[in-house]
């Protein structure tokens, strides 16, 4: 979260260079969340909903941070991160065109593909 805000009280570099010169970390995509996604996060301590929050926001100024899936999960990133020595996955779709971020899932990587799939079909 530091990184952005850094980022955006230095007006010079406000694009990621190579990655997408149309996207700006300006203007944030819109959040949205599968029902199943905003069920699971609610279950969470609070501590880990804070993380997950600044997750969601570093994920809104930057679509393109995830890793992008191939396969039967395609069309879907995933961003990876710690907390407490444990890696987090965050499942989402990125839609350009209409400038949203659509959280679809977190967890885990223990069954976190499989159950991925299982929820989107």
């Amino acid at each position: 979260m530091l990184k952005i805000l850094k980022l955006l009280s230095n007006q010079e570099g406000l694009s990621r260079p190579g990655k997408d010169d149309k996207l700006s970390l300006n203007q944030p995509y819109q959040q949205k969340a599968y029902p199943k996604y905003n069920r699971v996060k609610k279950k969470f301590p609070s501590l880990f909903r804070k993380k997950l929050t600044e997750a969601e926001n570093i994920i809104a100024f930057d679509p393109l941070i995830g890793e992008e899936k191939a396969g039967d999960l395609k069309g879907i990133r995933v961003y990876k991160f710690k907390l407490f020595d444990q890696q987090i996955l965050l499942a989402y779709q990125a839609d350009e065109d209409k400038k949203e971020v659509i959280f679809a899932a977190v967890g885990g990587h223990e069954n976190f593909y499989r159950d991925l799939k299982q929820y989107l079909n």
